[in-house]
């Protein structure tokens, strides 16, 4: 049987990888595979290569295997970087932000990131960047909004 011929090769390996890593079945179909192929009687180092993966994970994924099963090769808690304003702050900042930035003591009409960073730094004394609090804004339920001219003021 003769190869077929591919095109492109290396973009659709990346988009594939791209496939095995947007859902946690697949992710999981594809440590199946890495220990399927070792178990077959493939070296770590070779399953590794063809998967895309360093030989320690692929070893960390046969002895998951041999310690626990299938059930040891299922996607885990991730529970990422702990939050910087915990669940009782984040109440009261949303309390916060629903009164008006004056009357808080702030030049501005309206809250954004800059001054979201400001009022937490200064009345709970938490560090966050703009960025983070402009999707925080977003979290609560705020939406951006600009200040529009009042056709009545103008006349």
């Amino acid at each position: 049987m003769r190869k077929p011929a591919i095109h492109d090769a290396q973009a659709r390996r990346i988009a594939l990888r791209r496939e095995i890593l947007r859902s946690k079945e697949s992710r999981y179909d594809h440590r199946l595979h890495g220990v399927l192929l070792v178990y077959s009687g493939r070296s770590c180092r070779d399953v590794a290569e063809l998967l895309g993966h360093s030989p320690r994970t692929i070893r960390y994924w046969v002895q998951r295997f041999e310690h626990s099963g299938c059930i040891g090769l299922q996607e885990g808690e991730r529970p990422g970087r702990p939050p910087t304003v915990d669940a009782a702050t984040r109440e009261q900042l949303g309390h916060d932000l629903h009164r008006s930035p004056h009357e808080w003591g702030y030049a501005q009409n309206l809250w954004d990131g800059k001054l979201l960073s400001h009022h937490l730094a200064h009345r709970y004394a938490v560090q966050l960047g703009v960025r983070q609090c402009q999707r925080m804004l977003h979290a609560l339920g705020f939406r951006r909004r600009k200040p529009r001219l009042e056709l009545c003021a103008m006349f």
